[in-house]
């Protein structure tokens, strides 16, 4: 389910296909990620462990979806690449936080809350552009902490922890 304030949009995984309910704005790019997740799903792909599949996978949904929004009303994408690469992010990757996670000269990453996210570089902090929801942070949490064995929850609220190597590819 994609939440977008109070409106969803849901996958249906039954159809393949993504059902918008009254109200909900879903973007290309979303549609296009809600396909590879079920695609991933369907095909017991491990997004860490085959990302050259996935990396394939994405481009296939892509060049499938560019195919059918010439014929449909399904909306555009506006750049293939772009969207490529935050699908990829998004499935196999740590989403938005990602291009910091390839640059390789930022040495750390931190959240104070979702408007506030903060990289350092040759040991000087700087407030990144990028903006988070309350959403992404929760899934981002759970996702980086999967690997560590380290959790954060009301009785401990803070967590440091390094992600595993190939983090950042």
């Amino acid at each position: 389910m994609t939440w977008r304030g109070s409106e969803a949009a849901v996958h249906s995984p039954r159809q393949n296909e993504v059902r918008v309910e009254y109200g909900a704005q879903v973007s290309a790019v979303d549609t296009v990620e809600a396909e590879v997740r079920e695609l991933v799903r369907r095909r017991g792909l491990d997004p860490i462990e085959d990302r050259a599949a996935v990396r394939r996978l994405v481009d296939e949904v892509i060049a499938d979806y560019d195919e059918r929004a010439l014929t449909s009303t399904l909306a555009p994408l506006p750049d293939s690449r772009t969207a490529a690469r935050a699908v990829y992010d998004a499935v196999a990757g740590f989403g938005p936080l990602q291009r910091h996670l390839d640059d390789p000269t930022v040495e750390e990453i931190w959240i104070n809350e979702p408007g506030r996210v903060f990289i350092a570089r040759r040991g000087s902090s700087e407030l990144t552009t990028t903006i988070l929801n309350d959403g992404q942070v929760r899934d981002l949490v759970e996702k980086m902490l999967k690997t560590t064995g380290r959790r954060v929850d009301l009785s401990t609220p803070f967590v440091d922890a390094n992600l595993p190597n190939h983090a950042g590819r």
